[in-house]
């Protein structure tokens, strides 16, 4: 018996995170500014998420858009301040300007969050080299709580990423060293894609505007995150 797909669904607020666990999220990924492509949120929003639902959230930690880390200490203060409200599960990742990991960056806050799980998000999209990044990050200090890549296999999304993802997974499978996080599929990702994926053996899918059929001005709605659940919970087809 296949195990259940997860489902992550970006919140921005407390209205989100409800109307998505109700459709069928199995977690939130926590977000503040969407213009700039998700940015930490202020611990009041957290606050208020988590009194309002009881599934998993992993809170952002970036403080401007694009992939450099910027002011490192006021992130690792955010971060700290997050965690003192109970924040258990964090989103981050860096790249320097020769688009390798920030290894810096990400050895200052994982030290703050102290042993949380967390995902490192599409800076891998834009990274020189994937395979070498997911190397040095496996051997990095913090590395013990990295449990997840959020990608879409390529920069423009999953359309074009799509060989990548499948070939990763394939590398997963077989245990291959930086390869033992698990990929969710976020960046463009639509239901025509999950067949492919799902029979790859890729089971965990992150939506943002997927979740909001009315854009970003509007909340997410529960209709659409069941549509994206009952997908997934359709029986594989097994690749020949």
């Amino acid at each position: 018996m296949s195990k259940r797909a997860l489902l992550e669904v970006i919140a921005l607020g407390p209205q989100d995170a409800v109307a998505a666990q109700a459709g069928g999220a199995d977690r939130l990924e926590l977000v503040t500014d969407m213009a700039a492509d998700g940015l930490t949120p202020p611990r009041a929003t957290f606050a208020a998420i988590r009194a309002a639902v009881d599934i998993p959230l992993r809170v952002m930690l970036r403080a401007a858009d694009g992939f450099a880390a910027g002011d490192v200490a006021a992130l690792c203060e955010e971060a700290a301040a997050l965690r003192a409200e109970g924040a258990e599960e964090f989103v981050l990742g860096f790249l320097t300007p020769d688009g390798r990991p920030d290894l810096d960056a990400v050895a200052a806050l994982t030290e703050v969050i102290d042993g949380c799980r967390w995902t490192f998000h599409r800076a891998v999209d834009r990274a020189a080299d994937r395979d070498a990044l997911r190397r040095e990050l496996s051997a990095a200090a913090g590395a013990a709580g990295l449990d997840t890549y959020l990608t879409a296999g390529a920069a423009q999304g999953v359309d074009e990423g799509l060989t990548t993802l499948l070939a990763e997974q394939a590398r997963t499978a077989a245990g291959e060293q930086g390869y033992a996080p698990r990929i969710l599929v976020g960046g463009g990702l639509g239901l025509g894609h999950l067949p492919a994926l799902r029979a790859a053996g890729l089971d965990a899918f992150h939506i943002g505007s997927a979740a909001r059929p009315a854009g970003w001005s509007a909340p997410v709605d529960a209709v659409a995150v069941r549509e994206w659940r009952q997908a997934l919970d359709q029986p594989v087809a097994q690749r020949a």
